[in-house]
């Protein structure tokens, strides 16, 4: 009797790990939902570098920040990069980020000794460091290339041999640390300077300096540690080519030419893959994007305005959304890899840069303040007033980052898997085009029956829409102004809340006043002696819309620009424009408008980036029914600009 029993005890235990290893077999079978679509990316090295900025990680975790993997549980945000395909970790180094009583500029406290602790971390998940030296105390972009505290003053021999000093000094640090130091960048967005230095010849100098001593610490380890340089604006073709020219033509040693590429910002992804292959072909150099980034929600989760928001003027090419998100990462992995070989990888910036903890912006602000987890810190006004002594504070790209606000990753994280195999969810409306009308005023509002619904998948469909009446009749057609005016779109039983824009406008008499359209054949344009004048597709630089006339000149600016009106009524008009700019000396510019062999004129100028000059001529009398307005631009070389909204309109009675 007890054999029996034992037997079937038995029998029953191997029914019951039977069952549990048909369930595990069936749970392992089951691919997991990735929430996105992506589309693979052909032909893409199994050596592509996958990369992600997150220098302000370690100010992040001591705020209070927790990262989470896929299932909600903590986990060490170097591991969930890590499985997400991540290979390249870029952390910036700063020389002396701390005012005279140690406490931190902020934007992560970038010095030294953080870059130690990511790149260890960084190690442990099998993944190489890419040492971004800024050679300043603080930020370094176009705008900002201030040399550190301590070499400020200095000659530029002297600077040149305090810099490679430094470099070889961090360098030694990182590799006695044991870190897998793969790649180093000589300064950071160096467009417009480097170092405190403005002229190629200083700066050539000190990257060299820079260079000599990343080789010489390299050498002395027997490690193969490629050096790169870095841009930005590449929608400035010419220009990448000139840098890359300075560069050959004064022998710096370099191996990878870096680019920003932010696709609200910096052109097509047809232009940046041009623009690359061409230093690669022409200097046989390495290509890559060192900085890439897109928002997936208008959301603010720190109290800290954002960079990208629904208030800022974007070229918003995918919607802001996850799939927008992951479709922007995926399209310029693609673009970098249709380079060819020398394209070499992307880097996602500070997707980890989320909100402190704090139910209120005070506290949040206590703790920016505290460990440096904001963007800058009060005490950053001693270097840096002009711009973090007024708008310190916390992070303005938590709405960009590859975690939600309690740190679970999004979907978008694993796109840097993905672009190998592919991935599919289900089909889904993931935004609705932006509604905009433009209307001359006392026209009638032509509001739309239809939108546009895109789909995750990348389909498009005309869906139908209800506008409220009771927004409707606060807009006056009489009244020239901007309106909001709300709708339901609906997709099957599912409905979406879309907004219409609705711009009142003066009457206009010009044809593409914006240059909105490809046709400006209406535009006589008289280019002497200006480098780049063409239209822009930019909408941080135009004034309403995406595209403008855009003018920059390594010679004199010289140019004129107008169009001609004929077949109006007799009476009275009035002429303007918007235009704005920098960096223009001995500016001599002015609008004008010929009528009747009379001409007008009305000057302007420009004194700084979308700080927006509107000139205006009025009661210009006009009876032959015909009337020439325009532009007169002339200032010396380095100046730039754009032009937008060309008004022809008439006198009200």
């Amino acid at each position: 009797m007890r054999r029996k029993i034992l037997l079937a005890a038995a029998v029953g235990i191997v029914v019951i790990l039977a069952v549990i290893v048909l369930i595990l077999l069936k749970d392992a079978g089951r691919k997991k939902d990735p929430g996105i679509f992506v589309r693979k990316v052909e032909g893409l090295s199994k050596d592509f570098i996958m990369g992600a900025d997150v220098s302000s990680i370690i100010s992040l975790e001591k705020s209070g920040v927790v990262f989470r993997n896929e299932k909600g549980a903590e986990q060490d945000i170097f591991k969930t990069l890590s499985k997400a395909g991540i290979n390249y970790i870029r952390v910036r180094i700063w020389n002396d980020p701390y005012n005279a009583r140690g406490l931190s500029y902020g934007g992560g406290g970038c010095d030294l000794d953080t870059a130690v602790q990511i790149g260890k971390r960084a190690k442990k998940y099998g993944m190489k460091l890419l040492i971004n030296f800024h050679y300043s105390d603080f930020w370094a972009d176009p705008s900002k290339q201030q040399a550190p505290k301590a070499w400020q003053g200095l000659s530029i021999d002297d600077k040149g041999e305090a810099l490679y000093d430094y470099t070889l000094e961090c360098m030694t640090k990182l590799l006695d640390e044991g870190i897998d130091v793969g790649m180093v960048q000589i300064g950071n967005e160096t467009t417009k300077g480097f170092c405190g230095e403005n002229n190629w010849k200083n700066i050539t100098a000190l990257f060299k300096k820079g260079t000599e001593a990343v080789r010489k610490a390299a050498e002395s380890r027997d490690k193969d540690i490629l050096i790169a340089v870095h841009f930005t604006n590449p929608e400035n073709a010419g220009e990448f080519e000139r840098f890359a020219m300075i560069l050959d033509n004064f022998d710096v040693d370099y191996d990878v030419f870096a680019s920003s590429y932010y696709p609200y910002w910096h052109g097509t992804l047809s232009n940046l893959t041009r623009v690359l292959k061409k230093i690669a072909d022409g200097y046989g150099k390495k290509v890559m994007v060192a900085e890439t980034s897109y928002a997936y929600t208008y959301e603010n989760g720190d109290g800290h305005g954002n960079t990208i928001s629904e208030e800022a003027v974007i070229t918003k090419n995918y919607p802001i959304t996850v799939q927008g998100q992951a479709d922007a990462i995926r399209d310029v992995i693609a673009a970098v890899s249709e380079a060819g070989d020398a394209g070499i990888g992307v880097f996602y910036w500070e997707p980890a840069w989320l909100p402190v903890p704090g139910e209120t912006l005070e506290e949040r602000m206590a703790l920016w303040e505290e460990y440096g987890s904001g963007w800058a810190s009060s005490y950053a006004s001693e270097y840096d007033p002009a711009d973090a002594g007024v708008y310190y504070g916390g992070s303005a790209w938590d709405n960009q980052a590859l975690f939600d606000f309690e740190g679970n990753p999004l979907p978008s994280l694993d796109v840097f898997r993905y672009v190998y195999t592919g991935a599919e969810t289900g089909v889904k409306v993931d935004a609705i085009d932006d509604v905009m009308l433009r209307v001359r005023k006392g026209d009638e509002i032509p509001y739309p029956d239809k939108v546009t619904a895109l789909f995750n998948n990348g389909d498009r469909e005309e869906i139908n829409v209800t506008w409220s009446y009771e927004d409707i009749s606060l807009v006056s057609s009489g009244i020239i102004g901007q309106y909001s005016v709300t709708g339901r779109a609906s997709h099957g039983e599912d409905e979406y809340s879309i907004t219409c824009r609705v711009i009142i406008m003066e009457p206009n008499y010009l044809e593409n006043y914006s240059f909105e359209d490809s046709d400006i054949s209406m535009w006589r344009i008289d280019n002497r002696t200006t480098t780049q004048l063409d239209i822009q597709d930019k909408a941080l630089d135009a004034k309403t819309g995406n595209k403008s006339l855009h003018f920059y000149s390594t010679d004199r600016v010289d140019f004129t620009v107008e169009q001609e009106v004929t077949g109006i009524r007799p009476g009275m008009y009035n002429f303007s424009l918007s235009i704005q700019g920098g960096d223009a000396k001995n500016q001599d510019m002015y609008i004008y408008a010929i009528a009747d062999g009379v001409t007008y004129a009305e000057a302007t100028d420009v004194d700084g980036w979308v700080n927006w000059r509107n000139p205006r001529i009025e009661n210009i009398r006009v009876d032959s029914g015909s009337i020439i307005v325009g532009a007169s631009i002339k200032c010396d070389p380095k100046g730039w600009g754009t032009l937008d909204d060309f008004i022809l309109s008439p006198v009200e009675e």
